[in-house]
């Protein structure tokens, strides 16, 4: 499988160009607090429960999902996101359907309250650092 690089800088140029950015949009994406955006609202998931996830769906080799199993539990979007200026809101997803977690982000998107993260700590959930050492075997 080939990998396929994201020319940021371009697709954020992009972003700025169209009416869009005018607009109230939802961008979906791992990279997605990376454009040109106010508020980003970062969906979480148990980090064993997203190894679980990644697993079922056939997502990535089992380095790719050990790498956003290990970004997950060590909060690297919420950090880059915060580390950019943007409004954040966390949403743990963890044992919630689609449907209720939509209904969350429409939510946030409509009233867009203060700030919201931090909550969300899986390096301190003992479960989440034995699996994180089980997968380096």
């Amino acid at each position: 499988m080939q990998s396929t690089q994201v020319d940021l800088a371009a697709l954020a140029a992009r972003f700025r160009s169209t009416a869009v950015a005018q607009l109230p949009v939802v961008v979906v994406g791992h990279l997605a607090h990376l454009l040109p955006i106010r508020d980003a609202i970062v969906l979480r998931c148990h980090p064993v429960e997203l190894g679980r996830r990644l697993e079922r769906a056939h997502r990535g080799r089992g380095a790719d999902r050990r790498a956003n199993v290990e970004a997950e539990a060590t909060d690297v979007v919420l950090l880059e996101a915060l580390g950019l200026g943007r409004r954040i809101w966390e949403v743990d997803t963890s044992g919630r359907s689609v449907a209720d977690v939509a209904r969350e982000v429409s939510s946030l998107v409509r009233r867009r309250p203060r700030a919201r993260y931090g909550a969300v700590d899986w390096l301190g959930d003992p479960t989440v650092t034995d699996y994180l050492l089980r997968l380096d075997r």
